[in-house]
């Protein structure tokens, strides 16, 4: 998988037109439900699509969150196909590591507390691995509409303060 992963980020890094878009929604979407890492690397992809560099980086956060979006739905589909399944639920609060209190703590009291806007507050985390919380989330709600868009305002909100944070942090330097 880290071979796998890798390579789709040396892809991501190296795309340049409009099928390098294609690819940042693929890689988008691949990252709400499966892959482990940063949906920040997006950022990085050196597309040349004829406008300016601001229009590349709007179109390429519009493009990750609408994929972070489509992909959270499928990782919600299977969260409610689990709580179906209560021994998966069960497995998972006796794992090792208690994955879902350590979700339920931090993403998911946020959540609970402020409804799909702590969702979305917890998902403009950067740099924070978003697929656990996805995950338990979906288990814990049921509005699918509502979690969508959720994930996509956390996923834009993700990426605007990780430009805001390397802008400044560039600026400082």
């Amino acid at each position: 998988m880290a071979s796998f992963t890798d390579g789709l980020h040396v892809v991501i890094e190296t795309a340049t037109d409009w099928p390098g878009m294609g690819l940042v929604f693929i890689y988008s979407f691949l990252i709400a439900f499966i892959l482990p890492g940063p949906s920040e690397v997006v950022l990085i992809a050196p597309l040349d699509l004829g406008f300016p560099h601001w229009a590349h980086l709007a179109i390429i956060m519009l493009s990750s969150a609408f994929g972070k979006a489509l992909g959270s739905l499928l990782a919600f589909h299977i969260g409610q196909e689990a709580k179906k399944a209560g021994p998966i639920v069960r497995w998972l609060r006796r794992s090792r590591f208690d994955v879902l209190e350590w979700s339920e703590k931090r993403t998911v009291k946020l959540a609970q507390t402020y409804g799909y806007w702590g969702l979305a507050g917890a998902l403009c985390i950067p740099f924070f691995q978003d697929t656990v919380s996805i995950y338990v989330f979906a288990i814990l709600e049921e509005d699918y509409f509502k979690f969508a868009l959720a994930t996509f305002l956390g996923s834009l909100g993700r990426l605007l303060v990780t430009v805001l944070f390397v802008g400044r942090a560039f600026t400082i330097l």
